[in-house]
């Protein structure tokens, strides 16, 4: 006796482990140095100590905090928009200011409970 024939179930979406990122933005601009003059004044006079800040509140070596993953990376876990085109623009041409935009949004996740 045969089984009845059945149509192949075709998957039209990955499942995905874990829960779903949420959209969100960064929390200030790339020029928002105004709004964290401390973090600016760090990444201004020590930028590799400020870089070495951020990959330890992302619990990475110390050596990727300026890095295009390292931004890649944040820019992913919180679901904001962007590409890792744009990750290696910025992170190329204004080092200093995507740095700074990282610590300062690590800054105000950490003061929402949210990082």
């Amino acid at each position: 006796m045969q089984a009845p024939s059945q149509s192949p179930v075709v998957i039209v979406t990955q499942p995905v482990s874990g829960p779903m990122p949420q959209t969100s933005n960064w929390q200030t601009g790339m020029c928002d140095c105004f709004s964290d003059c401390g973090v600016c004044l760090c990444g201004t006079f020590c930028f590799l100590c400020l870089a070495c800040q951020v990959a330890a509140d992302m619990n990475e070596c110390c050596l990727c905090g300026t890095s295009v993953s390292m931004r890649t990376l944040y820019r992913t876990r919180y679901g904001i928009p962007g590409s890792i085109c744009d990750d290696y623009l910025v992170t190329n041409c204004c080092p200093l200011f995507s740095l700074c935009q990282i610590k300062r949004d690590i800054n105000r996740r950490r003061a929402m409970h949210t990082f």
